[in-house]
């Protein structure tokens, strides 16, 4: 599948390289993009090992699949599955048994499991490949086969989503489309008509201490020994550059840190003299009255170009800002509601309790993007450097590095939403995530902190929440009685989620 965006000069399914051209326009509030991230022309090489698409396999006289023996029996979704039960020393020798067992044996997905699991590269030297670093080899010390008669879409697509360029996705960004961009809000014009709305303010982060100090040099520096969380694994800084400076990874991980002020030894807030704080305009987060029993509400981010997050919502139906203090981020949005279904490709389990999308950002580009932008309610927009991007409750949102970047991201309640999170923490507590363990029942915790501290804003949420539940209440009776216009003239039975109107975290 080729790129809706941008040009594709040469055809991709004989394995030839594929350019795509960046557009001469640049995307809608991104001015300051530098020309190499705005604007380039990038080929999309063969595969390394000379894999190409299944359907080349119709053309060709010869396929290496005829070797595997017992396994050309399996797809090769069921071979990976096999190989997966193997450790480092039965891959290698299962793979010197012929080419198309080499090229299975060499899927960087079973690497980047033995060493995530041996807790590499913590203690290796990054080698530029998980399959490398795990052997330690150097590419002078790398084994290059000849595969070019193996034609596999599971091992050839992760190679070329790797490798497919992102940013012609972020380019032409409809005007109907754009996230609205301000210098910035009041406290009281925030709460009034923008609680709901994504937006990006230019200015707050500007004044930041660690926007103006902060690189990925400036960090090394001073805290390359400290270890961070990088989704499955925690490494020190200067490992995790490595990584993210020299990866092939089709999802590249992502340092996402939840305890980073205390490992940095930060100070937090702008009357404490702190390194940053939250924009004004947001006001009181009233998750802040449980103090230390707050759930997990802020993070450091860090990554390569290509990094970033699939399509979720925040969690405990709260809201967001991201400041970005290095590099780009491209963000797509779509609101939630009743009339509203997911975004383009992302399915909603029937409780509402998972969601299942493309395994990478750039397979959903791929297959998606297109249709997203013409779906209702699709926001997008770049957020650069210095700049905050507000994410409302219950927005599904996907956002990609278009450069290497930091950020600083904090997730908050603003009182006109304070009714949502009540009801997610008293009606879903299977999907309540981010509490200290101690916490049994966090909405009981939440109702009671805010009576001691806000007891009109409590008494104004709730009562809010009635009319909430009681309309949940007759859609059920409206559904199984009939629509009160008559009596229902034949009976049924069926599987109703209750809860589908609500917000999926």
């Amino acid at each position: 599948m080729t790129p809706s965006a941008g040009s594709v000069d040469t055809a991709m399914a004989n394995g030839t390289p594929v350019t795509v051209r960046g557009s001469n326009t640049s995307p809608v509030g991104s001015k300051d993009l530098s020309p190499s991230v705005r604007e380039r022309t990038v080929t999309v090489p063969p595969h390394p090992l000379g894999i190409k698409p299944a359907g080349n396999a119709y053309t060709s006289n010869q396929n290496l699949r005829s070797s595997l023996g017992a396994f050309a029996a399996l797809i090769d979704e069921l071979i990976i599955q096999v190989l997966e039960f193997l450790d480092a020393p039965s891959l290698l020798r299962i793979g010197a048994t012929c080419k198309a067992l080499f090229a299975f044996a060499s899927f960087e997905e079973l690497w980047k499991s033995l060493s995530i699991e041996s807790a590499q590269p913590s203690s290796a030297t990054w080698q530029g490949t998980w399959r490398s670093t795990y052997l330690q080899s150097n590419a002078s010390q790398t084994s290059r086969v000849c595969c070019t008669n193996l034609f596999s879409d599971v091992l050839h697509r992760p190679f070329f989503c790797a490798n497919v360029p992102i940013v012609p996705y972020t380019a032409n960004i409809p005007p109907e489309n754009a996230i609205i961009r301000l210098p910035n809000l009041t406290p009281a014009e925030f709460s009034a008509g923008w609680t709901d709305k994504p937006f990006i303010l230019t200015e707050p982060v500007r004044d930041w201490p660690v926007y103006k100090h902060w690189s990925t040099e400036a960090l090394l520096e001073k805290y390359g020994h400290v270890t961070f969380r990088a989704e499955a694994v925690n490494w020190p800084l200067r490992d995790y550059v490595q990584y993210m400076q020299k990866n092939t990874d089709e999802s590249p991980l992502y340092l996402f840190d939840r305890a980073f002020v205390e490992k940095m030894g930060l100070a937090v807030g702008k009357a404490e003299g702190g390194e940053y704080w939250a924009p004004e305009c947001f006001g009181e987060d009233l998750f802040s009255v449980l103090g230390d029993q707050r759930p997990d509400s802020r993070w450091l981010i860090v990554g390569p170009e290509r990094s970033g997050s699939t399509f979720h919502k925040d969690p405990n139906a709260t809201s967001a800002w991201n400041a970005v203090l290095r590099g780009f981020k491209y963000w797509i949005m779509f609101p939630t509601s009743p009339s509203y279904p997911p975004p383009p490709g992302v399915f909603v389990s029937e409780d509402q309790s998972e969601v299942t999308s493309p395994l990478s950002i750039a397979e959903w580009l791929l297959g998606f993007h297109a249709e997203a932008r013409q779906t209702r309610g699709c926001l997008e927009g770049i957020c650069g450097e210095g700049e905050v991007l507000h994410v409302p409750s219950g927005w599904w949102h996907l956002v990609v590095n278009l450069a290497p970047s930091i950020a600083i991201t904090q997730n908050f309640i603003p009182r006109r939403h304070l009714p949502a999170t009540l009801a997610f923490l008293k009606d879903k507590p299977e999907q309540v995530s981010g509490f200290p363990i101690g916490i049994k029942d966090p909405f009981t915790t939440f109702v009671h902190r805010l009576q001691q501290e806000h007891p009109d804003i409590l008494e104004e949420a709730l009562a809010q929440m009635e009319p909430r539940q009681e309309g949940k209440k007759r859609k059920w009776d409206e559904v199984v009685n009939g629509n009160g216009e008559g009596p229902v003239e034949s009976s049924f039975s069926f599987k109703f989620g209750m809860e589908d109107d609500d917000d999926v975290p």
